[in-house]
C-alpha cells in the first residue's frame, strides 16, 4: 500500500509542476501585437499597417499596405494609389504610395495636425486601365505629445 501512495503522490507532484509551468508561461510578457487593418473592396484585399496606433497628431505616420488580389491572393505588383485623410475642420494630410521592396507592399506617409477623429481612405488600381477602388475607415488621432525642446 505504501508504494502505491508514493506513485500516487509523484503523478501529483507532476501534474502541479506542469500546471505551474503553463501558468508562467502564460504570465510571461509576451511580443508587442502588431496594429494591423484588413479591408477589402471589390478587387482587392487590403492589409494595412501603421507605423504607430494610435497616432498622435503633427507626427509623420508611415503606413503600410500590403495589396492582393481579392480572389487569387496573389500581390499586385504594378499598383498605383493614396492614402489620404480628411477631419471635421476640413484638414486634410495625403500620401502617393510608394512600392516597397516586398511583393505587393506599398507605402505612404501621413501626418495629421489636429486631434481627433479623421476619416482615412485608400484608393488604388491595379494599373491606367482599370478603375479606382476605395476602403475608408475611422482614425482616433491622440493630441501632439509634449516636446522636449522648450
Amino acid at each position: 500500500m505504501g508504494i502505491q501512495n508514493m506513485f500516487v503522490g509523484r503523478r501529483s507532484l507532476a501534474f502541479a509542476g506542469a500546471a505551474a509551468l503553463l501558468l508562467s508561461a502564460s504570465c510571461a510578457p509576451s511580443e508587442p501585437k502588431r496594429r494591423e487593418l484588413r479591408m477589402i473592396s471589390p478587387t482587392y484585399a487590403f492589409t494595412i499597417i501603421p507605423s504607430q496606433a494610435p497616432p498622435h497628431a503633427r507626427e509623420g505616420i508611415l503606413y503600410k499596405v500590403v495589396i492582393r488580389d481579392r480572389d487569387s491572393r496573389q500581390p499586385i505588383e504594378t499598383g498605383e494609389g493614396q492614402i489620404y485623410a480628411n477631419n471635421a475642420e476640413r484638414s486634410s494630410t495625403w500620401d502617393g504610395f510608394a512600392k516597397g521592396a516586398e511583393l505587393g507592399t506599398y507605402y505612404g506617409k501621413l501626418n495629421f495636425v489636429t486631434a481627433g477623429t479623421w476619416a482615412v481612405a485608400i484608393r488604388f488600381r491595379r494599373d491606367s486601365l482599370h478603375a479606382l477602388e476605395k476602403v475608408e475607415w475611422m482614425q482616433d488621432v491622440l493630441n501632439e505629445r509634449a516636446s522636449a525642446v522648450p
